[in-house]
């Protein structure tokens, strides 16, 4: 099993207010595409930063790939996981959209030579690479882009080429579809559907999760309260409702 969690609880992130997952538990499975709904405050943003390692679990456990996520194997476990947060601007970071997506894949070639030394050659590899992922997303014309100066949907799939770069396994994504117009909507999507990888989006856009997965979990006050195929879940307006959505 690709991710496996076990009882999961954590609290919400720097905040002393109480649980924000209550003992969760699911597996995905390698190239499955799964959609984690829920109303806010549900515990989706807490799950997902849980599940990369950003916020220690409370209780409970987390597998991938069937290592288990430590802090000591947290560099093993982010090569096969990658998140694509809320807020774009959260990813972006350096002068270029290039150096972006450069800087995870040439800092891990860094600390693998354990000198923080990169070969000539490991160099031109990660541009070989970071060209392909921005090509494949249709914005290696963006490369030499200052992040702030590109568009809500430019800024999206820069995010998304910053993970994909690094060849995870497993995708996370937090509201990729959040404050997109709808032309942006729809090329994120069309991305989306040719990836290979597995992912989880959390998300409040119900035809978003249609569109892209074919299993859905839905949260309900930190608690797991539904998982099956994603139509049978959307198209239950009882379930929907009970859960606030």
């Amino acid at each position: 099993m690709l991710l496996d969690v076990r009882g999961l609880s954590a609290l919400y992130p720097g905040s002393n207010e109480g649980l924000a997952l209550h003992g969760v538990t699911f597996s995905i499975g390698e190239g499955e595409k799964v959609a984690l709904i829920g109303a806010n405050g549900a515990g989706k943003s807490t799950l997902l930063l849980s599940l990369s390692g950003i916020l220690e679990a409370s209780e409970g456990k987390i597998e991938v790939d069937g290592d288990a996520l430590q802090k000591k194997n947290l560099p093993l476990i982010r090569r096969k996981l990658g998140l694509l947060f809320q807020n774009p601007d959260d990813q972006l970071f350096m002068p270029t959209v290039y150096e972006d997506v450069i800087f995870g894949p040439l800092n891990y070639a860094g600390s693998a030579a354990g000198n923080g030394s990169i070969h000539p050659s490991e160099t031109e590899s990660v541009d070989r690479t970071a060209c392909g992922v921005l090509e494949k997303l249709e914005i290696l014309h963006l490369k030499d882009r200052m992040s702030h100066k590109l568009s809500g949907g430019e800024k999206r799939l820069a995010a998304l080429a910053v993970v994909l770069v690094m060849e995870p396994r497993l995708i996370l994504m937090d509201e990729p579809s959040a404050f997109l117009d709808p032309r942006a909507r729809r090329r994120l999507v069309a991305v989306l559907k040719t990836l290979p990888q597995a992912y989880l989006i959390a998300t409040h856009d119900l035809a978003l999760a249609l569109e892209l997965c074919d299993r859905c979990l839905i949260l309900s006050g930190g608690h797991l309260r539904a998982d099956g195929p994603a139509r049978d879940i959307i198209n239950d307006a009882a379930l929907l409702d009970e859960c606030g959505l």
